[in-house]
Formats: structure tokens, sequence, C-alpha cells
């Protein structure tokens, strides 16, 4: 069984500080695209980031480049997503998914990828 298990969301002030995990088991997780997307209300899942577990390599979008920072524990089959400067923009609930046997080469839409979690709140307070 898949499972991929965010945590790490919740209330944190502009400029401040977040980091999410994603927990993920029951595919190959080292080779892999891994991504992170978020949803805000009224709004379309948007791409935030994704790695390539195979080699590292990752890719972010033009809102969060600078801030986010995208890395992966083989050994722990984990994601992290670091975000920093956080912005009440940024609020939204964010997602972690997974598509297996491929890499990140750019920002993929959601269908792109077949497996996700339930997703975990970020808030950002002006």
């Amino acid at each position: 069984e898949v499972q991929l298990v965010e945590s790490g969301g919740g209330l944190v002030q502009a400029g401040g500080s977040l980091t999410l995990s994603c927990a993920a088991s029951g595919f190959t997780f080292d080779d892999s695209a891994i991504g992170w997307f978020r949803q805000a209300p009224g709004k379309e899942r948007e791409g935030v980031s994704c790695i390539s577990s195979s080699d590292g390599s990752t890719t972010y979008g033009d809102s969060v480049k600078g801030r986010f920072t995208i890395s992966s524990d083989n050994a722990k089959n984990t994601v992290y997503l670091q975000m920093n400067n956080l912005k009440p923009e940024d609020t939204a609930v964010y997602y972690c998914a997974a598509d297996e046997y491929r890499d990140c080469w750019k920002i993929d839409g959601p269908d792109w990828y077949d497996y996700w979690g339930q997703g975990t709140q970020v808030t950002v307070s002006s």
C-alpha cells in the first residue's frame, strides 16, 4: 500500500519558517519524482517544488525560488520542504506527491503524479 504522510504544517508569522516532511512507503522511493504542491481556497493546485530522488536534482516554482528548499533523505524515505521568509500568500494546504521511475525536469502539473498525501495546512499571518 502506497502511503505519503505530510507533517510539519502550522501557523507562523510572516517572515518566519517552517519545515514540512513527507514520509513515504509502498513504492520505489529512490527512483521517483517527489513533488510538493499547494492549494489555497478557491485556487488551483500549484506546483511548488520537485526533487528527483535518484540524483537529488531539484526544481522550484517562481513564487518560492530563493525561499524554499527541497531535500530528500533516501535512507528514511522522507522528503522535506524547508520554507523560509514565509508570506501570507504562502497560506495553503501543502501536499506531497510521487511518481515512480522518472526525474523532475520542471514543475509538472498534478496530473503527472500517481500518489498523493492527505495534505498539511500552512497558515502565514501578516
